[in-house]
Parts: structure tokens; sequence; C-alpha cells
């Protein structure tokens, strides 16, 4: 069997349970005593579960590179834009300083989908990567070129959800 070095994962579609399964994976690092850095594009509140669990998980740093807001996909803000770049630069700065065992570069492909940032740009990063490193994409939009290069890839589709009977948003199961 091959052994790889670090891993290139996408959890992508357009189903729910994205960000959950890398938070998933995130928490399975974290049981084996490793550092978690999980990096939230396009998301600012701080209601979210992971966003209030993070505190606690001595291993994990979540960082938000977005507002408390929607993006339009239309015409993105530029402060939309410039956010997204920050979220590059953090990343690259995480590659180089090599501290995390696995990185989730949450909402990342919904960046691009809203061409906050592009798949060159991406593409460019990723080669900086360190090899040990596992790292995680998730969001809707995921572009060939990146699906291309990933080692797993996991297209969420979705089937039934309840917010199509009228169900509101759930603490604690969608936030």
């Amino acid at each position: 069997m091959k052994c790889l070095s670090g891993l290139l994962l996408m959890y992508t579609g357009n189903g729910k349970g994205k960000t959950t399964a890398a938070l998933g994976l995130s928490l399975r690092a974290l049981g084996h005593g490793q550092k978690v850095g999980f990096l939230q594009f396009m998301k600012g509140s701080k209601n979210y579960g992971e966003v209030k669990i993070s505190e606690k998980l001595l291993d994990l740093t979540l960082i938000q590179t977005g507002r408390d807001c929607f993006v339009s996909y239309e015409n993105p803000d530029p402060v939309d834009i410039a956010m997204a770049h920050e979220g590059l630069d953090i990343l690259a700065q995480w590659f180089k300083e090599d501290c995390f065992d696995l990185i989730v570069a949450d909402e990342l492909l919904v960046a691009l989908g809203f061409r906050l940032v592009t798949v060159q740009e991406v593409l460019a990063l990723l080669e900086k990567r360190p090899p040990r490193l596992n790292l995680i994409l998730t969001g809707r939009y995921a572009p060939d070129e990146i699906l291309d290069i990933a080692d797993t890839v996991t297209i969420m589709q979705e089937h039934r959800h309840a917010y199509q009977q009228g169900v509101e948003a759930k603490e604690g199961m969608e936030f």
C-alpha cells in the first residue's frame, strides 16, 4: 500500500455537512495529540458552536476571516475580497511556521466560487504546503483544477433537508 505524507482532502457539493466533517476530523486529530489550525473564510459570527468550543480546546486555533453577513455573489464587497486575501495570508504564514498537523481552510472553496480569491492564488499557495501537513478544504463550488490534485474528495449531495419543510436552523445543528 502506498504511504503518503500529508493528505489534501476536500469536502464539497451542495449538501450539508462539509464543515461538520472537517470538525470531526479535527476532533479526531486533537484526540491523537495533534495541533489543528481551523481557518474560516467568509464567516464572522461568534455564535457558531465551533467558535465557542475552540477556546476550551488548547491545541485548536480557530480564526475567522469574514464578516457576520452574507456576501454578494454578483458583486462582492471589496472588504470581503480583502478579508479572503487575509485568510490566504494566514494560511501562508501557517504553512511557513509548520506548527500544525492538520489545517482546515473552511469555506475556501466558496471564496473561490464568489471570486474573492483566484484559483491561481490558491494553487500557488498549496504548492507551499509542508509535505507532512494534512489539509482540508471545504465549501461548494470546487474548481476542477483543485479537485484534480486532492487525495480524497467527498461530495456532499443534498437529498432532503429540514429547511425545505420550513424548519429554521437549529443551534448546535446548523451553527
